[in-house]
């Protein structure tokens, strides 16, 4: 007698549901994956972009709390910082010794050098024509650094305690006696004029000349902070004799896939000269 055997096997539908279900489990499957995934790229694009943000507002504060008291000022559109930077300072002699020596800083006249009260730290005894010794900066008509009206540059100075300058007479004398020898400006603007991203930019300045008026920009001495900037403002309440002044700094930063953050920092600075 002869045996037949059937054969198995899938028909088409079944085929067709099982390519149908496969697709759909693969569909959710690339969604739960996907999602995290993305969730970890943009979060990724925010910490880079903080985190030259940050660095930037941190470079900017360290500026500002050694700037000159009463010498940071701010450009009409608040896209541009400048300020004096402070290398050293110290109280000046304003009376004689006992026995009558000592060299006093005297405002009577064109003096050319005073004794300092102490050691003079963090500067180093040669002589230079760019650093400049300034008494009781106000930022007011006849006590303007920026107008050299209170300041000298510094001929020579010495760690034992003196400094040597050009005759030179300062308007005002300071109730604490004290000091300040500054070398360059420095000035922060944000460029976002680049049709890239990525060159829009917050630029660091130095080593030019002090100016009465604020430059815009200087011409030399410029170096790239942050990139990505979106734009920035910048805004200083020049306080009271009873409250510090404040600086408020602010960075938005957008990268080319169109992430975006933004930070606000803002820096107390002691006006008191």
């Amino acid at each position: 007698m002869l045996t037949t055997h059937k054969q198995g096997g899938f028909t088409l539908v079944e085929l067709i549901m099982v390519i149908v279900i496969g697709g759909i489990v693969a569909a959710m499957t690339a969604s739960i994956l996907t999602l995290p995934i993305n969730a970890y790229l943009d979060t990724s694009r925010r910490a880079t972009l903080t985190d030259t943000a940050d660095s930037a507002l941190r470079r900017m504060q360290r500026d500002i709390r050694r700037s000159l008291p009463n010498s940071i000022r701010i450009s009409a559109d608040g896209q541009t910082l400048e300020l004096l930077h402070v290398v050293a300072g110290g109280r000046y002699r304003a009376k004689f010794a006992s026995d009558g020596s000592g060299d006093i800083a005297d405002f009577t006249l064109a003096d050319t050098g005073f004794d300092i009260l102490g050691n003079l730290q963090n500067f180093s005894d040669v002589t230079t024509g760019f650093n400049r010794v300034v008494i009781y900066p106000l930022s007011t008509a006849g006590s303007d650094t920026y107008a050299g009206d209170n300041s000298a540059i510094v001929s020579a100075t010495s760690t034992a305690g003196h400094i040597v300058m050009p005759a030179f007479q300062f308007p005002l004398a300071s109730p604490q006696q004290r000091f300040f020898i500054i070398d360059s400006p420095v000035t922060y603007r944000c460029d976002t004029s680049a049709m890239a991203t990525k060159d829009k930019v917050l630029i660091r300045y130095q080593g030019y000349a002090i100016q009465a008026t604020q430059p815009e920009p200087p011409a030399s001495g410029n170096a790239i902070q942050a990139n990505f900037i979106a734009s920035c403002s910048f805004n200083y309440n020049a306080g009271s004799s009873t409250r510090s002044a404040l600086v408020t700094l602010e960075l938005i930063l957008t990268d080319d896939a169109g992430e975006s953050i933004r930070l606000i920092h803002q820096v107390h600075v002691d006006n008191q000269p």
